[in-house]
């Protein structure tokens, strides 16, 4: 038996009938510094650091996440190919060697993660220069070649100074860079502005020459609030310059999860505002963002750092609307109480940010490795595919509605689907009705067709103490493209005779 349909332009609609997709940002963070996630040696050939990348991005789509923070750039270096910084350590043993034979991984992993409907933010650190585990301070890198920009800290790190102009310039030349050649979806900064204290033995930062020009030439800001309004002035620069090159590329903060001890009042902890000099409540005030990643990384009962205490003050600082996608810690013990405390941060999320929930995952690496956990995720929260949250504020056009084709092969149904301009699709929503309830599936690009069966047997009836079987029969298809920034098109609804 076969027959076939094709539904013309006339007949598409936005069928109340049809559920919408799930929604939400469920990333992990994929750390290169000291080959955390990848690469997870410094001396693998470029194939097997092809198929290391291959391997993650399966098992991340396999749990059903929908984008990865990639890092790019861990210490003034580049996993990428770069006119302005030195091939990564981390990528080949020996800072400023290329990968041999040559690929260049960012544009790799790009391609791979978007293959599977997936986004892919760059994460960059803008202050770091070299690394304690970044190996031999080589002729390539910014310590040796501009001296006057960088500080080296008692325990080994060297820092950028980020009063000197010529140091933040450099790093918002690179962002830019990265922003104008790469396909990418987001651009992502951590929490390192400042040092952490511990960088410098608790000593105060060594910028004693730049404060005192600064006094010299006549300003008034104490020291705490010049080195804020250094970091201020920076991430504005980041802002601006994004929108102005591609506004539809987010740009992201991932700063400490806590802004100042007392914020609420009950939060004890380390103070970023007085320590790393970051004002991200200001950041965030301002709406210097697309989405807004503070790392909440401690667990909802202790009462001085409460994860659902802390995400409530932070959205009440979210006065501008942007994305509130927190960061959450998953590399805790492998066990039963730290899977249902990740799977319960999760579901706090989704409960307190409603209209755009998501999350990222502190790393990736515990997914892999913790088989529980991933289990978990997928068979509970993450067990539907969803779509990332669409950007309101993003410039958008209407998306074309598929034209959409069926033929039943025996007890399949093949159905297809096209557009007239595919180079404007992600991913597409295939929607199926069995027994007068709707599912769906994401697919990724590429795919124009997908093979579904015309009877379910996912449904089961008690008779006689016995569970049975009952066949529903598909009776409704639909099919609609979504943009790159998520936004999905009127779905093409087609009845099955």
């Amino acid at each position: 038996m076969s027959c076939s349909a094709v539904q013309t332009n006339d007949n598409a609609n936005g069928d109340q009938d049809i559920p919408k997709v799930e929604r939400e940002f469920r990333a992990a963070w994929i750390a290169t510094v000291a080959n955390i996630n990848w690469p997870s040696k410094k001396d693998l050939s470029t194939e097997q650091q092809k198929l290391e990348a291959i391997k993650i991005l399966d098992q991340l789509k396999s749990f059903n996440f929908n984008a990865v923070i990639f890092q790019a750039r861990p210490q003034c270096d580049a996993l990428y190919k770069s006119d302005f910084e030195p091939w990564s350590y981390y990528l080949t043993g020996t800072q400023g060697k290329a990968p041999d034979p040559f690929y260049d991984p960012l544009q790799f992993w790009i391609d791979e993660a978007h293959k599977r409907g997936m986004e892919l933010h760059v994460w960059l650190n803008p202050f770091r220069a070299h690394h304690i585990d970044g190996g031999e301070v080589s002729e390539f890198s910014v310590v040796k070649k501009h001296p006057d920009w960088v500080v080296k800290l008692k325990s080994g790190y060297w820092w950028f100074d980020p009063s000197k102009k010529e140091a933040q310039d450099h790093s918002l030349k690179v962002v830019m860079d990265i922003t104008q050649r790469y396909d990418i979806d987001g651009i992502h900064f951590d929490d390192y502005f400042y040092p952490y204290p511990s960088y410098n033995n608790e000593e105060d930062f060594p910028d004693q020459e730049s404060w005192k020009k600064y006094l010299n030439q006549g300003g008034a800001l104490s020291r705490s609030d010049w080195r804020r309004e250094n970091i201020n002035n920076f991430i504005h620069k980041i802002y601006d310059g994004i929108k102005q090159i591609k506004p539809n590329v987010k740009f992201g903060l991932s700063p400490f999860g806590i802004w100042r001890p007392h914020y609420p009042e009950s939060i004890e902890g380390f103070d970023q505002y007085e320590k790393l000099y970051a004002d991200a409540k200001y950041w965030i005030n301002k709406g210097w963002v697309d989405y807004w990643s503070p790392q909440l990384y401690w667990k909802i009962g202790p009462v001085q750092q409460s994860f659902p205490v802390l995400l409530n003050w932070w959205k009440e600082q979210n006065i501008f609307g942007k994305h509130f996608w927190p960061g959450i810690n998953i590399s805790r013990e492998n066990n039963e109480l730290n899977t249902q405390e990740a799977i319960n941060q999760i579901m706090i999320t989704r409960g307190m940010l409603p209209n755009s929930p998501g999350t990222i995952c502190w790393s990736a690496g515990p997914l892999f490795e913790f088989k529980e956990l991933s289990s978990a995720i997928v068979k509970g929260p993450y067990k539907k595919q969803a779509l990332v949250p669409t950007t309101p504020w993003f410039q958008s056009k209407e998306i074309e509605t598929p034209v959409v084709k069926f033929k039943k092969e025996n007890e399949m149904l093949n159905i297809s689907w096209n557009i007239n301009k595919k180079e404007n699709v992600f991913c597409w929503v295939v929607y199926f009705k069995y027994g007068g309830r709707w599912d769906y599936k994401i697919i990724e690009k590429e795919t124009t067709s997908l093979l579904v069966p015309v009877y379910s047997e996912e449904n089961y009836v008690t008779e006689n103490d016995k569970q049975i079987k009952r066949q529903t029969e598909l009776t409704e298809i639909a099919v609609s493209a979504v943009d790159r920034i998520s936004n999905e098109s009127v779905p093409r609804k087609l009845i099955i005779n």
